[in-house]
């Protein structure tokens, strides 16, 4: 195959949707690929060191995105998407590629086939029409106010409903592009690109009849090329060691309460906030940093909390290390619905967290052997998917039409 020309297009809400397609950019062989990369403002540092020619787009404030999230609300408006519209045939004009890959840029539905570029789509498998699930209400206003059980059978009622409504923005813009309307379940928007690509594994999220423009790659995981602080290789190990990160995701300011209950236990902890959150002053037993490597913390860890996201969840299933999830959006509760259903950890919710049941499960998830004996299956199974010779075999597939 002659060398072709790949645009990874990043929508930058949270730094999960960048480091991901981060991570499969640097898979690619620069013997057989360009690589160009376009999201926000903002990641400038985490293409240090790369070959990757860097782009600008603009994506919506974080702040916007978890503030709609966590409302219940559509993300994205239709005048949004029609600026992402433009903004997307700019891009592909200027730079011409074989083939787009989009994380979480739901305007490559319409923007890549108006320009006539094949598109990949990456979206975790848990948000496929393709894999059966069993919703429970996130920590929205619902749960807030009424009794989870109660919540939880009101929230299965209307999120048909809901999934509607989210999906009439991109059906109206792709209506003026006079492009077919692609139904009224989110889950078809969120999974429409010529190829789809699942960061996952199907022994964790089945699927039914799956097309085959749809796939798995395995688990996609990254870590920011930022160094160690200085503590980090002088941490005693006399103890258990927990790694906590919230992400980027907006729960950062339940840092804290999770750093004064395992105060109170046994363990050591490092924690990252991701610059999301001030931890205060950290308890004894607690080490702080912006940043951390994500990968070597979870494999010197014997148990990772976080929000119950895929990327970090993926480190920690990586390392053969249990996860603590303490969940907040939907797509935290489908990952972590996975998770604990393999025996690999265990689901919390954000919206009613105290410190006695944090600690019981920290310390259950520890003393239990059958926790770190699923995490390590999953670890064996992880290992089976050589991600780097998947992607490639996808690019040169939807790049075959291409040159």
């Amino acid at each position: 195959m002659e060398r072709k020309k790949i645009l990874f297009v990043a929508e930058a809400v949270t730094l999960a949707h960048v480091g991901r397609p981060l991570a499969l950019a640097r898979t690619l062989a620069p013997q057989q690929y360009e690589v160009h990369f376009a999201c926000a403002p903002g990641y400038e540092a985490f293409f240090q060191g790369s070959r990757l020619s860097s782009w600008t787009i603009a994506s919506i404030a974080s702040a916007r995105f978890l503030a709609a999230l966590a409302a219940g609300k559509p993300v994205y408006d239709s005048a949004t998407l029609q600026q992402y519209v433009r903004d997307d045939l700019r891009l592909l004009q200027a730079v011409r590629p074989d083939v787009v890959v989009g994380d979480f840029r739901l305007s490559l539905s319409v923007s890549a086939r108006v320009a006539q570029v094949p598109y990949v789509g990456l979206i975790n498998a848990y948000w496929s029409p393709y894999v059966p699930q069993r919703y429970t209400v996130p920590a929205i206003a619902l749960a807030r106010v009424l009794p989870i059980a109660l919540a939880d059978r009101l929230f299965r009622l209307v999120r048909p409903l809901a999934f509607a409504l989210h999906s009439r923005p991109l059906n109206r813009v792709r209506r003026s592009y006079r492009l077919p309307s692609l139904g009224y379940d989110l889950r078809s928007v969120y999974a429409d690109a010529d190829y789809v690509l699942y960061p996952d594994i199907p022994e964790m999220f089945p699927a039914v009849d799956l097309p085959p423009h749809h796939s798995y790659l395995g688990p996609v995981t990254w870590s920011p090329p930022t160094p160690p602080p200085g503590w980090w290789d002088a941490l005693p190990a006399d103890k258990p060691l927990i790694y906590v990160t919230l992400g980027s995701s907006g729960q950062g300011a339940l840092l804290p309460r999770i750093l004064q209950a395992l105060a109170a236990l046994p363990v050591r902890v490092i924690a990252a906030t991701a610059g999301q959150a001030d931890p205060g002053a950290p308890p004894d037993n607690a080490h702080v940093a912006d940043y951390l490597p994500g990968e070597e913390a979870a494999r010197r860890a014997q148990l990772v909390i976080c929000n119950g996201g895929s990327p970090t969840s993926q480190q920690a299933l990586a390392a053969g290390v249990p996860v603590l999830g303490i969940a907040g959006n939907l797509d935290q509760y489908l990952n972590m619905r996975a998770v604990a259903a393999m025996g690999a950890g265990a689901l919390l919710r954000s919206d009613r967290l105290d410190q006695d049941t944090l600690r019981r499960t920290v310390l259950d998830l520890l003393e239990r052997p059958a926790a770190r004996a699923a995490a390590g299956q999953l670890a064996s199974l992880f290992q089976r998917y050589d991600v780097a010779t998947r992607f490639d075999a996808a690019l040169r597939r939807a790049a075959g039409g291409r040159g």
